[in-house]
């Protein structure tokens, strides 16, 4: 009966939730959900609900119940995994699924049993979990069953992980709420500073990825936006530059980079000389800035590069472990 029941890895981010089946991607929708306040039902999820965002009456609220790589809403997020399970196995289950859901390295065990429940919420008959570096390094085919050192720096909305793994385990690792997110908040609070101009979030995630980058570059893209005036309280136009989104971003990545280096001093030299020859792998969608690579790779003094996949290793990791638990088993964490 097990054997006829759907495998399913789950990576539940902060800004994304995807699925995956042996090697295909199911599922991938914004990690957002529309409530119906009075009744406290699900109006839409995903990409249906971020449409909505900013644009519904009182009687809705549009919400994000991840933050920074955890669960914040745990009834929302259960229905919300619910009905991404249902979408893939149907609502007639003959046999409930199996789940793999990935959660940030390091999170406490209240943390991971609300994980673990909210996947047993969704319907399943079981659910492991696996720490998201571990998945991502799977998933871009890190040669981590051998002794030798393998790092893997993932960069995603809610957190930034760096890890160093071998033996089909993590030897050394750290989180932090440094990402995406806090690299948003970073521009719209130079722009308020600079330039007086009141932005959202979604105004700061736009120039992050039509004219950001990590480093300078030697050709300027600019972008014009449209904010609140400080003092007037009216709109006002002004027209950002490549240059000033990167002079914005130094702070986060800087943060980024101690995080590494933190991991890297807390790793055996035997396997730091395996990374310097390897080089560190980067994935997440914050990996995708351009030059972020060569920032890193300059910050650290061991070269980066980008993986192929780096928006669905980890889901694609999660849901090939189900092939890998023999090897796996010792080194996934506890469910509480």
């Amino acid at each position: 009966m097990a054997g006829l029941s759907h495998e399913l890895g789950i990576d539940l981010g902060t800004l994304n939730t995807r699925i995956a089946e042996g090697k295909d991607i199911l599922i991938q929708e914004p990690t957002v959900v529309a409530i119906l306040l009075e009744e406290l039902k699900l109006v839409e999820i995903g990409k249906s609900a971020l449409d909505m965002l900013g644009r519904v009456p009182e009687s809705i609220e549009v919400n994000r119940p991840m933050r920074y790589g955890v669960i914040a809403e745990f009834e929302i997020t259960e229905n919300l995994l619910r009905e991404l399970v249902r979408r893939v196995t149907g609502r007639l289950l003959l046999f409930r699924p199996n789940l793999m859901i990935t959660i940030p390295y390091g999170i406490t065990s209240v943390e991971r049993r609300a994980v673990y429940e909210a996947g047993l919420g969704a319907g399943s008959r079981d659910v492991t979990l696996i720490q998201q570096p571990l998945a991502a390094a799977i998933g871009v085919d890190l040669p981590i069953s051998t002794p030798t050192g393998n790092m893997i720096v993932s960069l995603g909305g809610g957190t930034s992980q760096a890890a160093v793994l071998a033996m089909n385990g993590i030897v050394s690792a750290e989180t932090t709420q440094v990402a995406g997110l806090k690299m948003d908040d970073a521009i719209v609070d130079y722009i308020r500073h600079k330039y007086g101009l009141i932005i959202g979030q979604p105004t700061a995630e736009q120039l992050k990825i039509k004219i950001g980058a990590a480093i300078p570059q030697d050709e300027q893209s600019s972008m014009e936006i449209q904010g609140q005036d400080q003092v007037s309280g009216l709109p006002k136009p002004v027209i950002l530059t490549t240059d000033e989104v990167v002079e914005a971003l130094q702070n986060p990545l800087e943060e980024i980079v101690t995080m590494i280096r933190h991991v890297l001093e807390k790793t055996p030299p035997e396997l730091i000389s395996d990374i310097i020859d390897r080089g560190v792998a980067l994935c997440g969608g914050t990996a995708l800035m351009r030059g972020i690579d060569k920032y890193l790779t300059k910050s650290l003094g061991i070269p980066a590069y980008l993986v192929d996949n780096p928006t669905t290793c980890v889901v694609e990791g999660a849901a090939r472990a189900f092939t890998m638990m023999d090897e796996l088993s010792r080194n996934l964490p506890p469910k509480f």
